[in-house]
């Protein structure tokens, strides 16, 4: 048997599988919430049927971007289970072939389905969740809070967005602190309130806005305007429009130099909670494409099998293993966003228990 021939007849194998198992957890995952939720909104009259093709076509690649790990895992699995009660594995070891030998071809798809799944999430992603949120008339009101530290890390003021919406900064609130070397005092010296604010040449001015001064023992004393008041300026202005216009959008809306643009504003601005989560979702996107290796040597160790074994054991493993993955994604984002570990370490668990699984099948299977 030619090792080329053998290559040729496993890759083409594994790849129709995978990509049967891509298209059917596609339709299993798409039909339930995303295609009936459109058909009611499109009978109700929300949506016109073209709008309704149009948002369909734009969820696929958040779908597509979550089916392709698990099309690698499944493809496999079920490729090998197969080579396995068909013999056609026994017949490779024993003419010598060697495990990563065997599965050599394997590896080489997973490597391609691992790069498109990167370009698929860091390009289609983000450009089809833009466009479905013009198609619905989603615009995303968050609340935005800006902290003013001096170089010691001490609060100087805290600058409230509640109502924001693409350029129009509404309803703004200033929180004004003591000098840090005043004691006897309260941390609140003012509030400043304003219906408007005006950002131009990397500058916050606030219009006719009330100003409420607080004194030391923490009771307001004094209740006044102030009219084109300038609350920030240069760097920090600049920096906190930046980030409040990244902080209406979600990370899957962002592409990879706005992630990372939006990664090194958030420390510029000591703004610690959002920094470690987007640095974690942004690392989760290099660790996703990654996953397509892992979970294709993994669906291969689980597919070999003596012909009499028992077959669903392994489906059932690869089961869990892809409940365990993306059920655990959440809360690990929660634990970086919380310090509880690095988002270096959140975003690497997977592989790394990948890894092990792998480390410890092929010892299991004497492989």
């Amino acid at each position: 048997m030619k090792l080329k021939l053998l290559d040729k007849y496993i890759f083409t194998q594994v790849f129709l599988t995978c990509f049967g198992c891509i298209f059917i957890f596609m339709i299993v995952w798409i039909m339930p919430e995303i295609l009936l939720k459109t058909i009611q909104r499109t009978i109700s009259g929300d949506y016109t049927v073209e709008m309704a093709i149009s948002i369909l076509v734009n969820e696929l690649p958040k779908v597509l971007n979550i089916a392709l790990p698990v099309g690698m895992l499944l493809g496999s699995i079920l490729t090998f289970e197969k080579m396995s009660k068909d013999f056609e594995i026994t017949v490779m070891r024993g003419a010598g072939f060697p495990f990563f030998r065997i599965i050599a071809s394997v590896i080489i798809l997973s490597v391609l389905v691992s790069g498109f799944t990167f370009i698929v999430g860091s390009k289609f992603l983000p450009s089809s969740a833009c466009k479905l949120k013009a198609i619905k008339g989603e615009n995303r009101v968050s609340q935005f809070v800006f902290p003013v530290k001096d170089e010691d890390g001490a609060m100087n003021k805290i600058l409230i967005v509640p109502n924001f919406d693409n350029n129009n900064i509404k309803d703004v609130i200033v929180l004004n602190f003591y000098d840090k070397n005043k004691k006897g005092s309260s941390l609140l010296s003012s509030i400043l309130v304003s219906d408007y604010v005006k950002y131009d040449y990397n500058t916050w001015t606030l219009n006719s806005a009330k100003k409420y001064n607080i004194s030391k023992e923490g009771v307001f004393n004094e209740i006044g305007e102030v009219s084109n008041f300038n609350v920030l300026s240069g760097k920090s202005a600049k920096n906190a429009y930046k980030l409040m216009k990244y902080s209406v959008n979600r990370d899957r809306e962002l592409t990879n130099p706005q992630i990372s643009e939006y990664i090194k504003l958030l420390k510029q601005e000591r703004m610690d909670d959002e920094y470690r989560f987007m640095l974690n979702k942004y690392i989760q996107r290099y660790v996703h494409s990654f996953m397509c290796i892992l979970f294709a040597i993994l669906g291969c160790l689980l597919g070999f099998s003596k012909p009499r074994e028992q077959k669903f054991i392994g489906m059932l493993i690869a089961v869990g293993i892809i409940f365990a993955y993306y059920i655990t994604i959440p809360f690990f984002d929660l634990l970086a966003e919380k310090a509880v570990l690095s988002p270096w370490i959140t975003s690497m668990i997977a592989p790394v228990v990948s890894i092990v699984l792998i480390i410890i099948l092929k010892k299991m299977k004497d492989l």
